[in-house]
Parts: C-alpha cells; sequence; structure tokens
C-alpha cells in the first residue's frame, strides 16, 4: 500500500493571528477561545479543505475521463456539534458549468465521491451529503 505524507506546521501566540505554514503557503487562522469574524478558525479551514478537495478533483477527473466543463463552484456546510464538539455533518454543492450528459455528469460525481482524499475521511466522521449540479449553456440546470 502506497501512502504520502502532508505536513504542516503552525504557531500561535495570545492576542494575534495564530499561523499555519505548508509548502511555501501560509495561512493565517483564528487561534483564540472564541470564533471570530475576521480570520478562519480550524473548522473553516476544514470545510476549506474540502471544497479544494472536490475543485480539484473535477479538475483531475474533467483530463482523465475526460469531462468537458467551462467552470465548477463549489458551497461546502459543516455542521458542529457543542458536547462533545466534533463535525456530524458536511454537504456540499458542486456546481459544473458543462453540456456533458447527465450519465457523464453522474460518471463525474462518482469518481469525486469515491477518490477525494478530504471527502473520503469526513465521510467516515461524519455525514457526508453531496450534490453536483450540472449549469447548461441553455440555462437548464440538471441535479446529478
Amino acid at each position: 500500500m502506497t501512502s504520502n505524507i502532508y505536513r504542516a506546521r503552525g504557531d500561535n501566540q495570545p492576542g494575534v493571528t495564530g499561523r499555519i505554514h505548508t509548502l511555501a503557503a501560509q495561512i493565517e487562522f483564528d487561534g483564540s477561545p472564541t470564533m471570530g469574524d475576521a480570520v478562519p478558525g480550524p473548522a473553516h479551514l476544514l470545510a476549506a479543505s474540502l471544497a479544494a478537495c472536490v475543485l480539484k478533483n473535477v479538475e483531475r477527473f474533467g483530463q482523465m475521463l475526460p469531462f468537458a466543463y467551462s467552470a465548477a463552484q463549489v458551497d461546502v456546510e459543516l455542521e458542529r456539534q457543542d458536547a462533545p464538539p466534533r463535525i456530524i455533518r458536511a454537504s456540499y454543492e458542486l456546481r459544473v458549468h458543462t453540456d456533458e450528459p447527465a450519465v457523464r455528469c453522474a460518471l463525474l460525481h462518482k469518481n469525486i465521491r469515491k477518490f477525494g482524499t478530504i471527502s473520503n475521511t469526513l465521510a467516515q466522521a461524519c455525514a457526508l451529503e453531496p450534490v453536483m449540479l450540472a449549469l447548461r449553456t441553455d440555462g437548464s440546470v440538471t441535479r446529478v
């Protein structure tokens, strides 16, 4: 079995914004004991990871299948329970601008759900509710 190792380093000090360093990127995060509204907290970063995972796999399978699309957007929502604190539900709505047939859209979404590292990890920890919409050039929308 092959595995990959991912690394990040974080630092935080009282009263200042925390930072995560991974590869060449620096990501600011809210390391305070309460939830602020200026920079993302850990749960926001988890939601962002799921969004990045879904969109990365649209591109990946767009090339592999191949699957023609002009753009993709995703909205992610995580639901947190308070006691014990944990994420109990993750949902996303993926919108792909494409005129591919519905069966091909379903194949794309199946591959995204089957091979997404973050989506597979979250699916083991909480309910995962994925939705894909194909937005057509004629203005119609197909739910996949």
